[in-house]
């Protein structure tokens, strides 16, 4: 039995693991053209750290240590396989000779080499032929470097289920054979489509979770970092991967205002301003505007816009919901959406009467489009309240009851059906 490793050094390993498993794992996949092979490799690389580290120290350059170690696993598992499957040999010959012609001593791979592994390894985690469920999954345990059980927590399901959708999803790679690039110029905007979507589902579902929603929101703005610095370094322009960073980090910056102590909701017009972190709030108003006057932008930074102009107005009666308004407009051009027609009714009462709002929310809900949405029937019985129309409002407060699933909307919800009374 190995000795025990110092509390101090797993520590620093495991923080490595999480910095470090995403730029090691991309290499490797490029190594070996084989998701799971890299991915038992590099695992083994860092047990590997664990049992040597102690004794020789924490060499000055992990990295590349952990890619040689990893390397000669990878070298060892296919040897062993070929020992038990003839049919693998030459495909084991074919392998050792383009993993030892890379020349992988480590410190030959500059970081701009290991970054463009990155991004290769994004777009195929966020490929179209796989399922969303399996891109996102995906992603979050190959580049984030989460583990099965911590996504599988924050997305309340089983760890057997989510591992079944990583599996599936890592079928779908090798038996289509998806190459493991970047798109080519004329792809390129079609397949950053995919990615940017995966992003901006993570970070929804990490802004709406109970426990872990915090960690799936900080992972997903590291995520749109990551994307836009390697963008960026290979020259590529993309006001959307801006416009969709901007926006998380606008919606972010709200975290500490809209939950009480006790986990129950506060809108938007209770929330204590001072809360909101002012520093996102900059950095996410800087990154709008500069995607904004590319005047290439499309649904994320139209979003991130309308959070900026709440993010710096003092207060709900001082917001300027005309503009709110009209950038709404803009945002139907570009994807029509009966959510967004929802959200700028709810503007367009706060600008030009409830009454007019509340007319714009019953055609919605007249067409059904938003017939089974909570958040449609809540936004009806807020105006109603307003308005006097209390019979009304208790009654939409109770569909919209009804259709919510999340147990603080269930409370916020149930909390204003007694306030009526």
């Amino acid at each position: 039995m190995p000795p025990p490793v110092p509390e101090q050094l797993s520590r620093t390993i495991e923080t490595l693991y999480r910095s470090e498993s995403g730029r090691v794992l991309a290499t490797l996949v490029r190594l070996l053209g084989d998701l799971d092979l890299a991915e038992e490799a590099m695992h083994e690389a860092f047990a590997a750290a664990l049992e040597s580290w102690p004794q020789t120290g924490i060499p000055d350059k992990p990295r590349p240590w952990l890619i040689s170690t990893a390397r000669f696993k990878a070298i060892d598992a296919i040897r062993r396989r070929a020992r038990f499957d003839a049919t693998q040999r030459d495909l084991t010959l074919y392998t050792e000779a383009r993993i030892n012609e890379a020349s992988l001593g480590g410190e030959e791979m500059d970081d701009e080499e290991i970054e463009d592994d990155r991004l290769r390894l994004i777009f195929t985690c966020c490929h179209p032929a796989l399922p969303p469920e399996g891109q996102v999954a995906l992603t979050l345990r190959e580049i984030c470097g989460l583990t099965t059980e911590e996504i599988a927590r924050a997305f309340l399901v089983t760890p057997a289920t989510l591992a079944q959708r990583i599996v599936r999803a890592k079928a779908v790679i090798r038996d289509k054979a998806i190459p493991y690039q970047v798109p080519v110029s004329q792809e390129l905007s079609v397949r950053l489509g995919a990615v940017l979507l995966v992003v901006y589902l993570i970070f929804n579902e990490g802004y709406t979770a109970e426990t872990t929603g915090a960690e799936l929101s900080r992972e997903a703005i590291r995520l749109g970092r990551l994307l836009l610095d390697l963008l960026q370094l290979h020259s590529i322009d993309e006001p959307e991967v801006m416009g969709l960073l901007g926006l998380m980090l606008l919606q972010e910056s709200r975290r500490a205002a809209r939950t009480s102590p006790d986990g129950d909701l506060i809108l938007l017009e209770q929330q204590d301003r001072s809360l909101w972190n002012r520093d996102q709030i900059a950095e996410g108003i800087s990154l709008t505007e500069r995607a904004l006057a590319s005047r290439r932008f499309g649904a994320y930074t139209l979003q991130a816009a309308i959070a900026a102009v709440h993010a710096e107005s003092s207060s709900v009666a001082s917001t300027d919901w005309r503009q709110i308004t009209l950038l709404y407009d803009q945002l139907l051009r570009v994807q029509p959406s009966p959510v967004v027609e929802l959200n700028r009714a709810v503007a367009v009462a706060m600008c030009e009467g409830l009454e007019q709002g509340l007319r714009l929310i019953d055609d919605l809900l007249a067409r059904e489009h938003l017939s089974h949405y909570h958040l449609a029937h809540s936004a009806r019985a807020d105006l109603c309240r307003r308005l006097g129309r209390i019979p009304e409002a208790r009654a939409s407060y109770e569909k919209a009851l009804a259709l919510a699933s999340k147990e603080p909307e269930r409370r916020f919800l149930a909390r204003r059906i007694e306030e009526l009374e």
